[in-house]
């Protein structure tokens, strides 16, 4: 039986951050509950046989989940066990924003069996929170943090952000410092990337905010991987930590080409060597699955051994433990190092990446170069 994953997308917020491009609205609240019919909707109509696929993790991102009602949540849960044969142990996680997740929500969630929360922090100042456009402040995370462990979870992650405008090295170690205080047991930390056409590129292209320097956030980056391995937590993906046992079983099934299956407007899917996303337009996906339509669906790629051996490279590479070449052979019987051979050599010579017995993995360099050694197998 073939192990599958499920993406959720709940695309409603209280308030868009101000470094926010992904596709969710903060003014579309009457959408809500016919979102939510149409969603069940679209996974009842999903066709698949039971008997070929074990889902062994779902879960639920955003926009914001924790914003809407929680009986909308377990609805939709629901309907996947319903549908699907979803694993007794499967890990089912939810995005939660402090301000928007009460005990009620937290308890609702613990009892449909949601078993991981992933809290977003970002910054331990308030000030900083603002600049950003966080609707919380550090309290309130505490207290959701707090709330949380009180209800019965024990797998949380938080999400803290480095590269952020104002922000110095001292704050990121302030920041690395309260939440291992905390000790979650998993800490993702992500580097700002300012997108376009948003409030925060407005602000820096006017000169009215100023980010770290690229060498100040690779310092930053460092200092966070330095920190966290000292407090036990292990480096496992670019910009993931996790104390042994609770890496991300649904990242970690993304990094490993596994198939998934996503629900929702702008939701990705990846089954049957197949890459194909939703439309983003939330009209346009409502009315679509209302009239049994198939439009709103676009095929981005249908996968040849070719393309699934470069993408598997390019995939495992993010991972710190890298490429296992025994790995690779097992799975497409060619060996990488002799399939790929003029691209691993250029990369070696840049001190990108190193070869070892049965890894090919990213150096210190290619982690802070990592776009240049994805380009050598585009």
């Amino acid at each position: 039986m073939k192990k599958l994953g499920i993406y959720i997308h709940i695309p409603f917020c209280k308030r868009k951050c101000a470094y926010c491009d992904f596709v969710s609205f903060s003014n579309k609240q009457n959408l809500v509950e016919e979102y939510i019919e149409t969603l069940k909707k679209e996974i009842n109509k999903f066709k698949i046989n039971k008997e070929e696929y074990l889902v062994d993790t779902i879960y639920f991102g955003g926009g914001t989940p924790s914003y809407i009602d929680s009986k909308y949540i377990i609805d939709i849960l629901e309907v996947i066990r319903n549908r699907f044969n979803v694993s007794k142990d499967a890990e089912i996680t939810i995005e939660v924003n402090p301000g928007t997740a009460s005990e009620e929500k937290l308890n609702d969630y613990y009892k449909s069996g949601i078993n991981r929360l992933s809290i977003g922090l970002q910054s331990v100042d308030d000030k900083l929170l603002k600049t950003i456009g966080r609707i919380h402040s550090f309290s309130d995370f505490l207290e959701t943090y707090s709330t949380a462990k009180k209800v019965g979870f024990t797998n949380i992650n938080v999400d803290l952000m480095i590269g952020l405008p104002t922000q110095n090295l001292n704050d990121v170690k302030t920041a690395i410092e309260k939440t291992v205080e905390l000790n979650p047991n998993h800490i993702s930390v992500y580097s700002l990337i300012v997108e376009e056409g948003t409030p925060i590129e407005e602000k820096i292209n006017k000169k009215e905010l100023f980010i770290p320097t690229e060498i100040l956030e690779r310092k930053m980056y460092w200092t966070v991987k330095e920190e966290l391995e000292k407090n036990g937590y292990i480096h496992y993906e670019i910009s993931n930590f996790a104390k042994q046992g609770y890496e991300s079983k649904h990242n970690t099934a993304c990094w490993n080409q596994e198939e998934y299956i996503g629900f929702g407007l702008a939701a990705h899917s990846y089954i049957n060597n197949t890459r194909y996303s939703n439309t983003e337009n939330i009209e346009e996906y409502i009315r679509c699955i209302k009239c049994d339509e198939d439009d709103y669906k676009t095929i981005h790629e249908v996968q040849s051994k070719e393309d699934k051996m470069k993408e598997y490279m390019l995939l495992a590479l993010r991972k710190i433990e890298g490429v296992r070449i025994s790995e690779f052979k097992k799975r497409f019987v060619d060996n990488p190092i002799y399939l790929y051979r003029e691209e691993l050599n250029k990369l070696v010579t840049q001190e990108l990446i190193e070869i070892e017995e049965d890894n090919i993995k990213l150096t210190k360099k290619g982690i802070d170069l990592a776009n240049l050694v994805w380009e050598e197998f585009v």
